[in-house]
């Protein structure tokens, strides 16, 4: 499963480690943003986990 020859996998991956990268910041108050903000990038993070995880475990299968 590739776009433009780059792993979907991989993809998920970078944008779960960016999500969480932004989800630490803001909670630490380093990025200001609104809890509203906060609220709608963590439902983000949680999708694309679950995604990341399914398609990981159904490429080892």
């Amino acid at each position: 499963m590739n776009i433009g020859g780059i792993s979907i996998i991989l993809i998920l991956g970078v944008c779960n480690l960016l999500l969480v990268f932004f989800q630490v910041l803001s909670g630490l108050r380093i990025i200001k943003v609104s809890p509203k903000v906060h609220k709608k990038t963590g439902i983000a993070l949680v999708v694309f986990t679950l995604a990341h995880g399914f398609l990981a475990s159904f490429a080892n299968s």
